[in-house]
């Protein structure tokens, strides 16, 4: 990817490189270290082998992540982020405290609509 194909708005060049709740999850996933294909796949959730693996190659084609297939059999591939996939982690941060603060909004909102 080269600085020429960006966005020039930086929200939006953010939210190229996050384009999906997957890469997002992801991420997440691979802050805590390595993690095999299966790995991943379980921790994510209802995600298909097949979403996976796209969002996977996206995210190493934008130097998210690094992919490292040992010459086994059955192979074994592993995924860990590099720098700028690590650097995300304050954006992924800001997202939880904002998600954790706006549940507890809603929920002093239904305490205060039960009470009237």
């Amino acid at each position: 990817m080269l600085a020429k194909d960006l966005p020039k708005c930086p929200v939006e060049t953010t939210l190229m490189m996050l384009s999906s709740r997957w890469k997002v999850l992801i991420i997440k996933e691979l802050l805590t270290g390595t993690k095999r294909f299966g790995e991943l796949k379980t921790a994510v959730g209802k995600i298909t082998q097949k979403v996976l693996t796209t969002n996977l190659r996206d995210m190493e084609d934008k130097g998210l992540i690094e992919r490292k297939v040992f010459p086994e059999v059955p192979p074994r591939v592993e995924y860990t982020l590099t720098d700028i996939g690590y650097s995300l982690a304050v954006v992924l941060d800001s997202m939880a405290e904002w998600g954790s603060a706006y549940k507890q909004l809603l929920k002093i909102i239904e305490k205060q609509n039960k009470v009237s």
